[in-house]
């Protein structure tokens, strides 16, 4: 028995239809026929698009005809290109009030001294310098190796935060002031219980000035080594073992306690997109973002270079001017920096997003954006900076899923959620990723890397329903539950600081 192929038009005012399945030449599809064959994700013109006339899907602009394009034509890349055009930021005209949840939720997590939650208790292994990577890794390893952390359960792990870089940099430039953030966002997150921070000694970030940069201290939580002074590898290694034997009884005297909801910072991932999650997966996400922000928790959406053309929709958004005016001041940093260096915004969305069915990165900002639900949009913050405003703060951050993820962890999120259409492989330590498939394909085929499948809302599940879901999934593993990037060992490459400016 032969099935009509499923297909959905987003809005009212868009001359495209999405094919759920793919639509084979000569079906007919919400009243055209199909003059080629339609890839599952990605777009049929339901109506005549003249050269250069506006592309339309979510009600919004993602692109321009580059010739015409005929009713049942395949949209994509090879008929579409972009063109700046003007939006109406309309700052702060869709602000609304947020009220309070009718029920309060809880998650049981590690109250630290300053007041915070953690939802894992790590003990980290900090580098000042590429230099010393390896010898932080040596000194992780021989800790697992030994068997030591059997005999402290309230321990997640101890990890390995090493980069590429730390020298060859202007010590007064923007370079190191990321990179101090970066590692004193780690050092300071509330799921870390205890850090090691260790250095070569002749390094351009040097951990004294860091030190003195925060006012920290050496103490039975904050040991640091450089392998000059300490008398080379073996001696480093051996040292480091022996600071991190000692913390383990004051890191694992941490006890999970009821916490309040409000507590939680979310960090919003999606990588690997896809035609699908732009309306599954990323706004299924945003009614989670919703009901936490609702329990007075917090939500960091980033990837600047992926909200771009959806900017206007956040403005609208923004609690205030300033807040607004920040954002597309970050728009326009990206657009500056891009043409520096030859590129152009555009040159995102990736080859894997284009074999899913995204066209532009007009088309996949939108869809990005959705992760943000519908809430106000409080705060906007450079990468790594500190988190403190309470509802849905912008991040900025390149859309390199792993950079950016460091910056949202370094800026206080204590569990993260990351979206994939095409199937990312990707976790984070100390903080840890619960992975949402846009699609029921890509769920069964990666089910040992997703936690959840968004795919069933094409099967008719709601949003809100799915939403639910999320939130309870999130409560689940801020309470100690494991995911499945966690269960695979995921997180000890993952931590990428965003490497800006000349080496020198």
């Amino acid at each position: 028995m032969s099935t009509t192929p499923r297909s959905i038009r987003l809005d009212a005012e868009d001359n495209i239809v999405l094919a759920i399945d793919a639509i084979p030449a000569g079906e007919q599809v919400h009243g055209v026929v199909a003059r080629q064959r339609i890839p599952r994700g990605h777009k049929l013109a339901i109506a005549p698009v003249g050269k250069d006339a506006p592309i339309r899907k979510y009600g919004q602009v993602i692109g321009f005809a580059r010739e015409d394009i005929a009713a049942g034509d395949w949209v994509h890349e090879h008929n579409v290109y972009l063109h700046g055009f003007s939006r109406d930021y309309r700052f702060s005209a869709d602000v609304r009030p947020t009220g309070p949840a009718a029920t309060p939720r809880f998650f049981e997590g590690f109250h630290r001294p300053n007041g915070r939650y953690g939802t894992r208790n790590y003990v980290a292994v900090l580098t000042s310098v590429n230099c010393s990577a390896s010898a932080s890794r040596f000194i992780v390893e021989e800790i697992n190796r030994s068997g030591i952390l059997n005999d402290y359960p309230n321990i997640d792990g101890a990890i390995a935060l090493v980069h590429g870089t730390g020298c060859g940099l202007d010590v007064n430039g923007e370079a190191h002031e990321l990179l101090r953030r970066t590692q004193w966002g780690y050092a300071t997150n509330p799921n870390v219980g205890g850090v090691l921070m260790v250095g070569l000694g002749c390094e351009a970030f040097q951990i004294p000035r860091f030190m003195k940069f925060y006012g920290v201290e050496e103490s039975e939580t904050f040991r640091t080594l450089t392998i000059q002074e300490t008398g080379g590898t073996r001696k480093t290694v051996a040292a480091g073992v022996a600071a991190i034997t000692d913390m383990l009884p004051v890191v694992n005297a941490a006890r999970r306690t009821t916490a309040p909801a409000s507590e939680l910072v979310l960090a919003l991932q999606c990588g690997g997109s896809d035609g699908y999650s732009g309306f599954t997966a990323n706004p299924a996400l945003g009614k989670a973002v919703d009901l936490l922000v609702a329990q007075g928790g917090t939500a960091i959406l980033s990837e600047t270079p992926e909200i771009y053309g959806a900017e206007h929709l956040l403005t609208r958004r923004a609690v205030s001017r300033e807040v607004g005016e920040r954002l597309v001041e970050r728009i326009a940093w990206w657009e500056r920096y891009t043409a520096r260096h030859e590129m152009e915004m555009n040159n995102n969305p990736s080859p894997g997003n284009k074999l899913g069915g995204l066209t532009t990165i007009l088309e996949k900002s939108l869809g990005a954006a959705a992760k943000g639900g519908s809430t106000n949009l409080v705060d906007v913050v450079n990468y790594a900076e500190p988190v403190t405003s309470r509802g849905l703060v912008f991040m900025d951050t390149p859309g390199y899923d792993p950079v950016s993820a460091t910056g949202q962890v370094a800026g206080g999120a204590n569990i993260l959620a990351f979206t994939t259409g095409r199937g990312s492989a990707f976790g984070s330590k100390p903080t840890p990723s619960v992975k949402l498939a846009s699609n029921s394909v890509v769920f069964e085929q990666m089910r040992d890397d997703m936690d959840m499948n968004c795919g069933d809302i094409l099967d008719g599940v709601t949003l809100e329903a799915k939403g639910e879901e999320i939130f309870e999934r999130l409560l689940r593993v801020a309470s100690g539950e494991k995911t499945k990037s966690e269960q695979l060992g995921y997180g000890d490459y993952e931590f990428v600081p965003w490497s800006i400016g000349a080496t020198m």
